[in-house]
């Protein structure tokens, strides 16, 4: 099994990092996380957040920035992840009127591209985080494939998600491997077994972790990034859970 870094989406956490973003920074240090990926700074300077980040441990591995935030200001973006230590600046998701055709996936590719050439040219990695609806086909290829086709792997690379994966029909193992080379970040969560199926914690569903792990591992993946969209009950426990399976898994592999 694949034994890599773990990190954790503050997205998880994004209630209690909206009332207390330092206290959410410090309590997932405390379950363990070495790492985050942020989903905004919720109001603290970029000198605040990296003394709470040095004094903690943490390191800012990538961070969400909505394609309107992308589109509005892209130097600053890229200006306060890379202060903050950032590898990657990944785009979370495509507004919905810009994915309902071929067109549309065709002109996303080109502004993506765009994006990523301008973070690869500062000292940033681009990444797109897809959901289910980029497997929609559209004459025969999904949007991701439409993405991919029109995008230069060395702009725009892959952050996959195994729920997400999963939910668009497609064994996420296979999405490492098709993409080989161009996923450095998997979002790992799970998927329960329930009807209709929702968010769980890692390794407390039905996805297939060992399949995951090898794909991961042959494809070049760098980090795992623990998120869950939503949960059942305090997002902490959760991520206590998720963290305490991931580790368990692939430290069981070696």
């Amino acid at each position: 099994m694949s034994k890599l870094p773990i990190a954790v989406q503050m997205y998880t956490v994004r209630a209690a990092a909206a009332r207390d973003f330092r206290g959410a920074l410090r309590q997932v240090a405390r379950i363990g996380y070495p790492a985050v990926e942020l989903a905004g700074t919720f109001g603290l300077s970029i000198a605040e957040l990296q003394q709470i980040l040095a004094d903690l441990g943490l390191k800012v591995v990538s961070a969400h920035v909505s394609l309107a935030d992308l589109r509005a200001n892209l130097d600053r973006q890229i200006e306060t992840y890379l202060a903050l230590g950032a590898e990657y600046l990944v785009c979370p998701s495509l507004p919905q009127d810009e994915r309902s055709d071929e067109a549309r996936y065709r002109a996303a590719a080109a502004e993506l591209n765009d994006i990523g050439r301008r973070c690869r040219a500062k000292g940033l990695l681009f990444c797109y985080h897809h959901h289910a609806f980029e497997f929609v086909q559209f004459n025969g290829k999904t949007g991701l494939e439409i993405l991919w086709g029109n995008s230069d792997p060395a702009h725009v690379q892959l952050e996959t998600d195994t729920y997400w994966a999963q939910a668009g029909g497609l064994d996420p193992a296979q999405i490492l491997r098709r993409w080989a080379g161009r996923v450095p970040l998997v979002h790992v969560k799970d998927m329960s077994a329930g009807t209709p199926p929702t968010f769980a914690e890692v390794g407390a569903g039905v996805l297939d972790w060992p399949g995951i792990f090898a794909a991961a591992k042959e494809s070049g993946a760098k980090w795992y990034i623990v998120e869950q969209d939503t949960c059942p009950g305090d997002p902490l426990a959760s991520l206590q859970v998720s963290f305490d399976n991931l580790v368990q898994m692939t430290n069981d592999g070696g």
